[in-house]
């Protein structure tokens, strides 16, 4: 990918030697028909804020589930996370028409919600085998030293399930920013366009796909990833492993 983004277009299938060029980053950044900046923004907003809420309404469902006792809620949590097996062509077309009904067709909106939807089971999952594997002593012990509930849950608890918080909201967001099909149903243009659909987009003259554009904007596109996950990466092999390991 990064060897093709920095040919000519010619020079892709050719057995000749390679001509090294940056014209293809300079086309994708400095041709504002393109919109490639406006698909990165786009991606990084939608997804950053579907990661945010996730990961608050997972985290908070899970201390629920971990520490309360009420009829089936382990029934329940295999419920929740069943409902993220569905095929997301299943629910495209009545979830077209909800957001029609909204008019929050060719917005944020539009994305961010199912994406929330669509990450709170396995974020739910992660925070609530953290959870579990914390001793309610803890709770019992912050509040006999007069924390409320929510004190002990913000001040005790949370902070010991970070590695599972930064695990849980990556996870959100690299779904958000690599999903395809509700990019594409409920998005018309640049305004609200992600990365994966704005890819799909590109088009050169006469059909021709300009491979060298398309893999320069690939390759821009992965370092806001490529960055998060270097400066997370320890808390992420905390997250990913803690339960694997017998302790």
């Amino acid at each position: 990918m990064l060897i093709i983004s920095f040919c000519k277009s010619w020079d892709i299938f050719s057995l000749k030697e390679i001509e090294f060029t940056f014209s293809n980053y300079i086309k994708i950044l400095k041709d504002p028909s393109l919109h490639c900046l406006d698909y990165i923004k786009n991606s990084l907003i939608i997804s950053g804020i579907s990661a945010i809420f996730s990961v608050f309404v997972a985290t908070l469902g899970a201390y629920a589930i971990s520490r309360l006792d009420f009829p089936f809620k382990f029934s329940i949590l295999l419920f929740i996370l069943a409902s993220s097996m569905f095929p997301q062509i299943s629910v495209i077309g009545f979830l077209f028409k909800l957001m029609k009904i909204l008019n929050f067709i060719n917005t944020y909106q539009a994305l961010i919600l199912p994406y929330i939807s669509w990450s709170i089971p396995i974020s739910l999952w992660i925070m609530v085998s953290y959870f579990s594997k914390i001793p309610k002593d803890l709770d019992k012990s912050a509040l006999v030293d007069g924390c409320s509930w929510f004190q002990a849950f913000l001040k005790i608890i949370l902070p010991l399930t970070k590695p599972g918080l930064v695990s849980a909201g990556l996870l959100s967001f690299l779904f958000s920013f690599n999903e395809f099909l509700f990019a594409l149903i409920l998005t018309i243009d640049y305004r609200a366009r992600t990365v994966p659909v704005g890819i799909a987009m590109f088009q050169g003259l006469h059909g021709e796909l300009p491979w060298g554009s398309i893999m320069a904007f690939t390759a821009l596109s992965l370092l806001p990833v490529i960055i998060i996950v270097t400066l997370f990466q320890k808390h992420i092999m905390q997250g990913l492993t803690r339960g694997a390991i017998k302790e």
